[in-house]
């Protein structure tokens, strides 16, 4: 249902989240977050463009957040590389629906206002203070920790 896009976007954006707030260059998310180095560096540009990302250039660039965890939600990921579009008309421009829609496209729409509703209310802090089953996440980010903080 998502594109590739969207969920490398979430994980880029997850990585930092996770990170000290430390600039994190698109190298190290994409070894971290497991994404290709030159797709990421799209996304990334993207969520820049989005406001949720700020980047740097030299030495000790890269990308951080522009706001805490707290404050991202999934849906402001999503509408920043691939906007959510509600079904509002007929895409058919069919006379005989008017201002109604379809039961086709009325499905369509409640499935997008629902994923709209869980995404507009679920946070990066969220995501990152639940318990996770998954030991490959969770060694991905004790891995994005160590790359920040190699001398510990």
């Amino acid at each position: 249902m998502f594109s590739q896009t969207v969920e490398y976007a979430m994980r880029a954006v997850l990585a930092l989240a996770a990170g000290d707030g430390s600039p994190m260059t698109t190298k190290q998310i994409a070894e971290v977050m497991r994404v290709p180095q030159s797709y990421l560096s799209k996304v990334l540009q993207a969520l820049v463009r989005g406001g949720l990302v700020f980047s740097t250039r030299g030495l000790k660039g890269g990308f951080v957040l522009v706001r805490s965890a707290e404050e991202i939600t999934l849906l402001q990921i999503l509408n920043s590389v691939n906007p959510l579009q509600r079904i509002e008309s007929c895409p058919l421009d069919l006379d005989a629906h008017s201002s109604d829609l379809c039961p086709l496209h009325r499905r369509l729409d409640q499935a997008m206002e629902m994923v709209e509703k869980a995404f507009s209310g679920t946070t990066l802090a969220e995501i990152l203070s639940e318990q996770n089953p998954c030991p490959t996440l969770q060694q991905q980010l004790l891995t994005l920790k160590a790359l920040q903080n190699p001398k510990e």
